[in-house]
Formats: structure tokens, sequence, C-alpha cells
């Protein structure tokens, strides 16, 4: 484990960079994560980050799948706005853990 100075809060990180405690995070950290990876984030990531923190609250899976049928976006959609890696990339930046589907 490590920590991370994110706008004035230190959290604590995985070896990967995610979040060890979901509860920690803000928008303000959001913002700074994004800008690590290089996306600014609009009003549509912050509600698809919500539902995914809302899911993992939850105790549900987290799939694309899921995503492209939650009516914010679909696959393609969470594509575009999460490249490369739409999961692994939302779920760090909205400060959640690694899902287990993730490689």
């Amino acid at each position: 484990m490590a920590t991370k100075m994110y706008g004035g809060s230190t959290v604590e990180v995985t070896e990967e960079g995610y979040m060890v405690n979901m509860n920690e995070w803000s928008r303000e950290i959001a913002i700074e994560i994004a800008k690590e990876q290089g996306i600014e984030l609009t009003d549509k990531h912050f509600e698809l980050m919500d539902y995914l923190r809302t899911k993992q609250a939850a105790g549900e899976t987290l799939t694309i799948r899921a995503v492209g049928k939650s009516g914010i976006v679909d696959i393609k959609g969470f594509y575009e706005l999460f490249p490369g890696g739409p999961l692994k990339l939302g779920t760090k930046i909205a400060g959640l853990p690694k899902p287990t589907s993730c490689v």
C-alpha cells in the first residue's frame, strides 16, 4: 500500500493506484485521478461514477455489460468516456476497488 496526495487530501492506494477506502473519495479527488489518466471529467462521467459507486455499495458485481444496460450510456459510450479499459479506469477514478473481472 502507498499514499497519494490529491487536492490536499492524502489517501491510501493499492500498488495499481486504486483507493483503499472508497469513503474517502470526493469529486475533487476524482478530478485529480482523471487528470493523471488524461481525462477531463464531464457531468456524464460523474453520473456514471455515481452509478458505479451505488452498485458497488449494494454489493453488486460491476461489469461492462451492466453499465451498458444502465440507461446512462451504452457500451460504446462507456469506452468513449473511459478509453482503453472503461471498467478499470471508471472504477479507479470513482474511488472503487479494482473489479474482480478485470485483469
